[in-house]
Order: structure tokens, then sequence, then C-alpha cells
């Protein structure tokens, strides 16, 4: 067992190493009152009496007649590399509407049929999003940490300074966790993969640092393979900027043998811990955040970046295709399987997973909200990472990495108490909303501002809790046509490139490099959301800018995500432009 300390530093912006580059990698209305009672067990009318507009602050926070606190409890489930094109049986009737709108009723694409392809089998997400209500607009950042760190924050990348796979989250943020923890009497942990502190070496802040009290799992952006990884730990006996690395242990699940397949250890993991917080401490709510390196390609590339899962994390349907492929299960032996194949084998076997937590959770407290999403697009990258197959026409260039729908996108659906079943929504949310959501949550006031990065002052939030969306069913969270979302990358994988994109209810630009219209392509995402048909833009802004413009005119909406882009977004920054000297990239290999 080896013991790590690491520096606390600010953000860095690096370029990426030769063995980088192979691994390539609301409104402030809350919750009423009384449906967070009522998850305890007091009555509808006791609800109605309370009102549906009143905060639920720390202070309101109280018992019900059993003696249980009423904060719930959350799990947070993230995919990672899993767009809504290999998920989207989450979407009865998703790819249909995508066929009929550019087939020949409609835009009349001669590559229209190439959107009817083939998803990952995903019953128990499919379940999931059954049992709650599912997102049908959510973004997320392009790359893997960039997500997490807007999550943890509240802020849009450029707040941040995390732009791609290689920075790090600066200890001056505040986190969402910490407030659970210090405010709201949660216990915290985390399983799975963290990737915030850094890549290979770790400056940035780490789990404790963010409020845990435990971590298991891995800090790295990947593991090296699935079955021999390292096992970082932060538990009470470790200061909060040091960390424990041990080799995978061996764990199992009800119908899965005993493996150090990743997965499997940290769904183990993570069900050890809550069923230990529900028995040791019933009354204490908690909130666990489980992150999956599937569907990401390993650090270890050969035979094959992907991998064949255990056969018993697998349903019938992925088992046959890999069986029908040659591929050697439980490892990255595969046959002729295609990387489509694989990408949907491993998908099928993180789902089977989540299905083994959340049987447990179900059984032990129907107190919990429960969250899933992916992290980021899927890949398109070149031999062996090309993955999609599914829902989109255009595939290369875009994906993973990139600010088109294909690279942000993604499958995302919340259950929980009073949180209708089968219900739907079409508002654009992000990521960074899950900040001010999971305190709603658990009644906890969110801020308006928050410490910046460099810890000299604060910023305003950007996050907007989605709550009146899954209680009342609300729309126009932001406003349709001022209100907007970012999404901003600087791509390791293509030469550090530049790209931003905002977005409004209808409308959605891309700036690649600056905000200068050479460098900008506009689309209406209601008529044509796989960006297939770019729009006209203006010759100039000046009629915006003397007012003459209104919203019913797409040139409106043009000039008005262009200086989104320019005033809001890192282009704006010139000093997280600059390239950094590369940092040690250490894979086990095993």
């Amino acid at each position: 067992m080896t013991s790590i300390e690491g520096d606390r530093v600010g953000i860095s912006r690096e370029t990426p190493s030769n063995r980088q580059r192979e691994y390539k990698a609301e409104d402030e209305t809350v919750i009423k009152r009384g449906v967070i009672a009522a998850l305890r067990g007091f009555t509808v009318l006791a609800a109605l009496m309370i009102g549906a507009t009143s905060v639920l602050s720390a202070n309101e926070q109280g018992t019900n007649g059993d003696g249980k606190s009423q904060r719930p409890n959350i799990l947070l489930i993230i995919g990672d590399d899993i767009g809504i094109d290999a998920t989207s049986n989450m979407y009865p009737g998703l790819i249909d509407d995508l066929v009929k709108k550019y087939g020949p009723s409609g835009h009349n694409h001669p590559r229209y049929r190439e959107i009817d392809g083939r998803p990952a089998s995903t019953p128990t997400l499919d379940s999931l999003s059954r049992a709650g209500m599912r997102f049908t607009q959510a973004w997320t950042q392009p790359f893997c940490s960039p997500t997490r760190t807007s999550i943890l924050t509240g802020l849009y990348s450029a707040k941040t300074g995390v732009l791609d796979y290689t920075n790090w989250l600066s200890q001056n943020h505040r986190s969402f966790v910490r407030d659970l923890k210090e405010k709201g009497g949660y216990s915290t942990a985390l399983f799975g993969k963290y990737h915030m502190a850094g890549l290979g070496e770790y400056p940035g802040m780490k789990p404790k640092e963010a409020g845990f009290d435990l971590f298991m799992g891995n800090l790295h952006g990947g593991v090296a393979t699935y079955w021999q990884w390292d096992y970082h730990i932060q538990d009470s006996t470790d200061a909060s900027d040091k960390w424990r690395a041990e080799k995978a242990p061996v764990r199992t699940l009800p119908g899965v043998a005993p493996t150090t397949y990743a997965p499997v250890v940290n769904a183990a993991d993570t069900i050890k811990w809550i069923t230990e917080q529900e028995s040791k401490n019933p009354d204490k709510p908690w909130f666990v955040w489980l992150a999956f390196n599937l569907s990401h390609i390993t650090g270890n590339q050969k035979p094959n970046p992907m991998i064949v899962p255990n056969i018993d994390t697998m349903d019938e349907v992925s088992i046959k295709e890999m069986k029908a492929c040659g591929g050697t299960f439980g490892s990255a032996i595969v046959g002729s399987c295609s990387s489509e194949a694989l990408m949907r084998a491993m998908t099928n076997s993180m789902d089977t997973i989540i299905g083994k937590v959340l049987d447990v959770v179900d059984k032990l407290d129907k107190n919990t909200y429960v969250m899933y999403l992916g992290d980021n697009g899927t890949w398109m990258f070149g031999p062996q990472r090309e993955f999609i197959d599914n829902m989109y026409i255009t595939k290369r260039e875009r994906s993973k990495g990139t600010v088109y729908e294909s690279g942000v996108r993604v499958s995302m659906a919340v259950r929980g108490p009073g949180i209708k079943a089968g219900s739907r929504s079409d508002e654009p949310i992000h990521c960074v909303d899950l900040f001010s959501t999971i305190l709603e949550l658990a009644g906890l006031e969110v801020p308006k501002s928050v410490p910046n990065r460099t810890g000299d002052g604060t910023v305003a939030l950007d996050a907007v809790s989605f709550a009146p969306i899954l209680f009342k069913g609300a729309s126009g969270l932001r406003d349709r046509d001022k209100g907007y979302l970012l999404a901003e990358t600087i791509n390791p994988v293509k030469n550090n490139m530049r790209q931003v994109a905002a977005r409004n209810a209808v409308y959605k630009l891309i700036c690649n490099e600056n905000a200068e219209p050479a460098s900008c392509t506009f689309y209406n995402l209601h008529d044509d959301p796989l960006e297939e048909y770019p729009l006209a833009k203006p010759d100039s802004c000046s009629d915006y800018k003397n007012g003459t413009l209104t919203t019913t005119d797409p040139r409106w909406h043009y000039c008005y995500l262009q200086e989104v882009i320019a005033e809001q977004s890192f282009l704006a920054q010139p000093q997280l432009k600059r390239k950094q000297p590369a940092r040690k990239f250490p894979l086990r290999k095993q």
C-alpha cells in the first residue's frame, strides 16, 4: 500500500503527451415542503397546508412521526462516453420521429435510413426512465472531467477552467457535496471514476476535499484494463489531500462470480456502503455518486481498447451478439466483434450492474431519488474508436470531444418520491443544473454566487434547479430566448481545437476558435436536431444591437448567441487558451 500526496495548485492547460494521445483519450422556486414531508409519511393534506412555494431551508428540516429525517437519499449514477444514441431505447418513439423528420415526408435526406441503427440493450435504464421523468434535451460538456466539474460546482467550464480531460479542478471551488454533508447532515460517498483532480498526477480537488466521506475507485480518466487497475481509496484514515493505491480487489454481486472487473467492484462497494448506512444510522440521509468507467476505452490499448465484458454481466441479447463475433468473455480479445458491437456490450454490462444496485436500494429505502446521465456523447475518433451506430447521420468529426449534439446530448432520467412515472420533459437542461437540483431535493439553500477558481472573488452560479419540472411539470426553466446553455472544449485529440456551442430553446450556434461569423455555424434544433442543415447567417448584427430585430427573427437569435459565446465562454478568456507543458500519464501495465 502506498501513500501519495498531491500539491494544491490552480488550473492549468496542458498539451497531452504521446501517452495521453494514445489514451484519447430554475428560477429559485423550490420543491414543495409538503412533498418532502410526504416522502417520510406526511399526508397530502399536510402538504397542501404548507404550500407550494415555501423554501425548505435547513432550519425547517425536522422529523416525521417515526423520528426519521425528512431529507431523502440521493443516488447519482453516471455512465462514461455513452451518448443518447447508445441508449435511445430510454426514449420510445425518438428514432421513429427522427426518421420521419429526415425521411421522404420531411427533409428527405439521402441517408435518412442510417438514423434507425442499433442502440445497446438497456432494460434497467429503460425501466428507470419509465418509473420517473426522462429528459429529452439534456446537455453535458464534451469531455469527462469538464462535465463532472460542472456538476460538482454548478459552473460552466469557462468559470472552472476545466476544458478537457487533462485539466483539474481548483480547491477554491464550492462543492454541493460539502453542503450536503455540512449543512444537510448527509453521509457522502463516491464510487468509481473521479477524474476531477488531474490525469496521472492529481494536484486538483480530491474527493475528500470535495466533501465525500469515502472514496473508492480510480482518480484517473480511465482504467488500465477493466480487470487490472489501480484501486484508489480515501477514507477516515486519510488526510483530505492524500489517498492510497491498492490492487484491484475481488468483489461479487448477486448472480455474478467473484471478479476484479471494475464495474462489479464499484457496484459492490456501493451496495455495501449503502447497506451499512441504512443499518447503522437509518435516520441519517445519504448521497452516493456512482460513476462507471463503462463504456470508456482502456489505457492499455492492446489487443483492443474496448472489451468483451464478463458474461454474467450481460443479457441474452448482448451475449448472443458477442458469441456471434467470436469475442472472449471477460477480456480484450474481441475476435471479429466491431467497435459498435463492443460499445453495445459494454453499455449493456453497465446497465445490468446498475440493476443490481437498484434492486438493493429499492429494498432498503424507498425515500431515495435516483438520477442517471451520461457524461458526454459517444466516441467517433478513428480506428477502434468509432462507436456511434444509431440516431446520427453525420458521425465523423463530431461526437465526444465536440459541441455537436452527438458530443453533448445525453440520456437523463430521474425517479423518486413525488415524480410522476412515465413523465417527460423537452426542456433544455444542462448537467450543471444538477448542483442546484440536488441541493433543493435535500431541502438546502441554493447559493446565487460561489467562489471563483482563484479564490479571490465570486462568480454567479450557472446552475438552475429543474425541481419545478420534476414535481410540477414546469416549463420555461430558462427564458426561451435569452436563457442559454453552454458547451465548451479544447480537444487534445483534434490538435487542441477550441470549440463552443450556445443554445436557447430553439436555436444553436457553434463557433470554432473565435466568435467571428466565418467561424460559426447556426442551427434550428427544432427543425434540424441532427444538425444537417445550417441556417443562413446575417451579414451584420447592427440591427440586433440597435434593437431593430425582434425575437421572431432567426437573425436575432444568431446575434444573441454569438454575443453569449464572445462574452461568456472561455473564448473571452485568453489565459485559458495557453498550452502548458505535458504532464505524465502513467497507467499500470499488467
